[in-house]
């Protein structure tokens, strides 16, 4: 097991990092530049033309990984990291759309919401035809830190539930993707803590796991501030949709309120800015929202936010391992 632990870190790791040095010319040359909005934090004007759809240095080498851990390992299941790896790419496919839309077409607002939220339905409703259908593990839910109790809500409910966490765990991963590195440095520990739980628990889907976790890694090399690529909604709706299909794989999907849980404050900010801001006429709950930007208007740097953020993360990881 070791070695398709450092297999699966250093193959996407090295993929990712050799991707990254490729592609990161081709998009300067193409022109694929962010545009940064104007009402967003005034700081953030100077990265306008920054390239974006980074997403895909660290996309490039999940399914490559796996498949060759698959023929260099015997203990890799194929079938059960297939599904993740399916979703994952499904909502880095919207994203990509997205990006290509606003960067290429000039369109600033990208897939319309209607389109953006119908292709965001199709990925998720076939993943859960999936789990019910096909996967073998039907729609019971284990319910953390109660020893291995499992809740079946039946199907018409748990389809409801694999909607609701699907389209929140992937709208809450593209807030988060507001400031440089930050969607990375929170998400390479939710990635560790799916691989630990997978291994621990044999739920087979630590190669995906590790496989993100080595190419966000290589990604973070060139995002990290001052970013020298932006992940776009291609790598962050699909770090959404990793995250969410990883724990439905593991029958898990509650315990992303706790490793997830920046994305989860993240989209709550938004929520409540939206809705306090209907409410009293046009007044803020917060500075400025999603959430990150209020800490940024509040006078905190921007790496001094995403440091904070990554270790809150970190240690709602470690109080999942320790207590699950």
């Amino acid at each position: 097991m070791l070695k398709v632990i450092e297999a699966s870190i250093f193959i996407s790791f090295i993929i990712g990092l050799v991707g990254g040095k490729l592609l990161i010319p081709v998009l300067k040359r193409a022109k694929f530049g962010q545009y940064i909005r104007e009402e967003g934090p005034k700081a953030h004007q100077s990265k306008t033309g920054t390239p974006t759809m980074g997403g895909v240095i660290f996309l490039i080498g999940l399914p490559i990984t796996v498949i060759i851990e698959y023929f260099l390992f015997d203990d890799i299941c194929f079938s059960k990291n297939i599904p993740v790896i399916l979703v994952t790419l499904g909502f880095a496919l919207i994203g990509f759309l997205d990006d290509f839309i606003k960067v290429v077409m000039k369109r600033n607002l990208g897939l319309r919401a209607w389109q953006k939220m119908g292709l965001q339905i199709l990925v998720t409703g076939s993943f859960a035809l999936y789990i019910i259908k096909y996967s073998g593990l039907g729609t019971k839910t284990l319910i953390p830190f109660t020893n291995g109790k499992m809740f079946d809500m039946g199907a018409p409910l748990f389809v409801f539930f694999v909607f609701f966490v699907i389209l929140g765990t992937v709208n809450g991963s593209n807030f988060t993707d507001g400031l440089d590195g930050l969607c990375t440095c929170v998400t390479i520990p939710i990635a560790v803590t799916v691989a630990v739980i997978s291994i621990l628990n044999d739920y087979k889907i630590e190669a995906a796991a590790l496989a993100m976790c080595g190419g966000l890694l290589a990604f973070f090399l060139y995002n990290v501030y001052p970013a020298r690529v932006f992940m776009g909604d291609t790598g962050s709706l699909a770090l959404g949709g990793f995250v969410a299909s990883s724990a439905f794989m593991m029958r898990m999907p509650i315990i992303l309120v706790v490793i997830a849980i920046i994305y989860v404050v993240e989209v709550m900010s938004v929520i409540i800015q939206v809705l306090y801001f209907k409410a009293t006429g046009g007044k803020r709950f917060f500075k400025m929202a999603p959430i990150h930007h209020h800490f940024e208007m509040c006078g905190y740097k921007e790496t001094q936010v995403v440091a904070g953020f990554m270790v809150v993360t970190v240690l709602a990881c470690l109080i999942t391992m320790l207590i699950i």
